[in-house]
């Protein structure tokens, strides 16, 4: 019975985590009771337990042939998971890339566990209510510093005034991937201009001159890509060609019915011979749209794609720059320690560019 016990409050726990973590974001249901038993390796009577015990607290309640859900209202009225820990720090993601959003926890809890501080995650779904939810909110539960993905970062963002207040509180922050350019605060992240010009070039020596590119306009690393793009191209004196830029929103990127247009687009530019694709989501879903439509990597078309977050690179092979997130975010919090112990506040001393890591593999055909 003890064992019993103790493991249906790792399951409570688990779930007072991820209900803190989501309670921001437009997704309130919880995993399904088969997925809660499979991931955490626990029987069904174990699950229920825990569950009936978030019912009684009237965090959760269950809705016939749907699933269970946990009250958005009643989480955010009270303190989850609350920990004896010494430093409460708050990591605030986009949650758009499961694998991605795995290596940036992990980076941070490597170096939080020697700290003993507590980590609090939050997920915005990269939409600006969420985010202005989410800071109205933390701003007022004693947090000592932030880690922040921003929102839509290259569009003028409507947020900047929580920003502001939580500066004026002297709480330190740090963003990394993406930052506002009208906050004074420490970034973090890849080169990004160092990337491009990488893939650009090996595109270029294997003697493709007709390079199309699918970009997010409100993502300010992937402006920072294209840019690396066209200097790459200029430098090399080719002309730069409007026509073969596709133009997207982050959300498109994220939604598999915007595959019709990526065909459309490929189509519209019949020369095409290769496509960058400005991060590891885009990536998947042009591979998709080429293998829906029996076209081949590399013979039909060569691929390369920026920050590949997946688990399968040896086995899928793509020319990319790898995906850093562990790396990144264990500097940032040594950082974000520094800045808290120091009292430095909003310090530029402590931004970090970090150089690309770039794998070569087989997805480029030398024309």
């Amino acid at each position: 019975m003890e064992v019993l016990n103790k493991r249906w409050e790792m399951v409570y726990r688990w779930l007072l985590s991820y209900i803190d973590k989501n309670k921001f974001s437009g997704n309130h249901k919880l995993p399904s009771e088969n997925a809660l038993c499979r991931d955490l390796k626990v029987s069904r009577d174990t699950v229920r337990l825990a569950l009936e015990q978030l019912e009684r607290e009237g965090l959760i309640y269950r809705v016939r042939g749907s699933g269970t859900f946990f009250d958005r209202e009643t989480a955010l009225s009270r303190e989850l998971y609350t920990g004896t820990t010494k430093v409460k720090i708050g990591m605030i993601l986009q949650g758009q890339d499961g694998d991605a959003e795995s290596q940036l926890i992990k980076g941070v809890r490597s170096v939080l566990t020697e700290e003993q501080m507590d980590l609090r995650i939050f997920l915005t779904d990269n939409k600006f209510s969420n985010e202005r939810r989410c800071l109205q909110t933390v701003v007022h539960q004693h947090f000592q510093g932030f880690i922040i993905d921003g929102v839509k970062a290259s569009m003028a963002s409507p947020n900047l005034d929580c920003y502001k207040a939580i500066q004026r509180k002297g709480i330190p922050m740090i963003f990394f991937n993406n930052y506002y350019q009208n906050l004074h605060c420490p970034k973090a992240g890849v080169d990004n201009a160092a990337s491009a010009e990488c893939l650009i070039d090996l595109l270029l020596k294997a003697g493709h001159r007709h390079i199309a590119g699918i970009f997010l306009y409100d993502n300010h690393q992937s402006i920072e890509k294209f840019q690396g793009l066209f200097a790459t191209l200029q430098k090399h004196g080719i002309e730069f060609q409007d026509d073969y830029i596709k133009w997207c929103i982050s959300n498109e990127a994220h939604d598999d019915h915007f595959a019709g247009a990526v065909w459309k687009f490929l189509k519209s530019v019949p020369r095409c011979t290769a496509v960058v694709c400005c991060n590891y989501r885009v990536y998947r879903l042009v591979r998709q749209v080429l293998a829906d439509k029996n076209k081949r990597v590399p013979e039909d078309y060569s691929l390369v794609c920026f920050d590949y977050s997946g688990e399968n690179l040896e086995a899928e092979d793509v020319t990319c720059s790898v995906y850093q997130g562990y790396k990144i975010t264990r500097q940032v919090t040594k950082h974000l320690i520094k800045m808290i112990h120091q009292g430095k506040g909003n310090n530029q001393d402590y931004s970090l560019v970090i150089p690309p890591e770039i794998h070569i593999g087989s997805s480029i055909r030398v024309l």
